[in-house]
């Protein structure tokens, strides 16, 4: 049976960016864009008719704001997802946006790779949430963490209740913590903090609160790397070959 095709509608002022988003969403499998948005005012408007799957939301845009378009998004209660493409990188934005429902966040400039992470993530996620079952605990922390097997099972013990989403310590996000299993899964060999800030999008300082978090909860594995200086502490996902 072929897979639903998700329809995508995009909201963003730049024509560039517009033209790099389309062709990065469309060259992931099962997705296509639905229609195209300038502004916050023109894609509420064009949400309200194309009933997108999934809307990717720039912040920075005349008229009305990503900010202002994802909160009137959430109060007309519009049955649509969210993932965010911005040059906004200030944590105080971030927070917003993810607690107004944004599923993902990615900061610009981006990589093919990072957009086509976040979707076929959103994907997997959709589609197990729309089926008719319930679901376990670690099933559900496996949806929201973006686990995708290698080295992590759903019998693993990262994946138990003991460290859900809402037993996270003070500070870490669970999306964030999901950015970078996801982003260190795809990846075969062990790499520094700042390796991982870079490729995820986040401050260096910030990466390696979540990376030791990562590491003394069995998630990761922390390789000691030396050469001329001082070691360099480098995260691997637990179980990988090295």
């Amino acid at each position: 049976m072929s897979q639903r095709i998700m329809n995508v509608l995009l909201i963003e002022d730049d024509l560039m960016v517009q033209e790099v988003n389309r062709q990065f969403v469309e060259r992931v499998e099962g997705f296509r864009i639905a229609g195209v948005a300038g502004s916050g005012v023109d894609g509420i408007e064009q949400l309200r008719s194309l009933q997108p799957d999934l809307v990717i939301l720039d912040i920075f845009m005349p008229l009305q704001d990503g900010i202002e378009t994802l909160a009137q998004i959430r109060k007309e209660q519009l049955c649509v997802d969210v993932i965010v493409i911005s040059a906004a990188n200030d944590q105080r934005t971030i927070q917003r946006m993810l607690q107004n429902g944004a599923v993902d966040y990615i900061i610009k400039p981006f990589k093919f790779e990072r957009v086509q992470q976040a979707l076929e993530h959103y994907r997997a996620m959709k589609e197990q949430l729309e089926g008719e079952t319930t679901v376990s605990q670690s099933e559900l922390d496996h949806m929201l963490f973006g686990a995708t097997g290698r080295g992590v099972s759903a019998a693993d013990p990262i994946q138990s209740d003991e460290t859900t989403a809402a037993q996270l310590p003070k500070g870490l996000q669970a999306v964030t913590m999901r950015q970078i299993v996801l982003f260190l899964n795809d990846r075969p060999r062990p790499l520094s903090a700042e390796e991982v800030a870079e490729g995820v999008g986040i401050a260096r300082v910030t990466a390696r609160r979540y990376l030791e978090y990562l590491e003394k909860s069995g998630r990761v594995h922390l390789d000691l790397q030396y050469g001329l200086g001082r070691p360099v502490n480098k995260y691997i996902i637990s179980g990988v070959k090295r």
